[in-house]
């Protein structure tokens, strides 16, 4: 089963990403991912770039409405996934847990949905 961890951090988690990578949250995020990948559960995941630098896209009455930046004014913001192979929403949870931003921000543990892309893909 496959599991979607949707990393929220805070704006002072997306600033180390400027530093020189010698700060602790970057090392705790070194050694998640390395245990990620030696667990064998690493399916796929990246970081997204600053909330500032998204566009959202809605359809009103026809016309596409375009807005900068995130849509949700929030705390934390959507700063990356990680797509991961697991049992059970149990071991999902536990990963989650393990995560650096767990501990700064929110880590959303989502099931795929691979029925859903078989209906839109045929």
């Amino acid at each position: 089963m496959q599991f979607a961890l949707l990393i929220y951090e805070s704006p002072e988690a997306f600033a180390t990403r400027n530093g020189d990578g010698a700060d602790p949250y970057t090392g705790a995020w070194r050694a998640y991912h390395k245990a990620l990948v030696e667990s064998g559960t690493y399916v796929a995941g990246d970081p997204l770039e600053v909330p500032e630098t998204g566009t959202t896209v809605r359809l009103k009455e026809g016309k596409r409405r375009v807005q900068d930046g995130p849509f949700a004014d929030t705390k934390e913001q959507l700063g990356g996934f990680i797509i991961m192979e697991l049992p059970s929403l149990d071991a999902a949870l536990d990963w989650a847990a393990r995560c650096p931003a767990s501990s700064l921000g929110a880590v959303e543990v989502r099931p795929l949905a691979p029925q859903s892309k078989l209906r839109i893909t045929g």
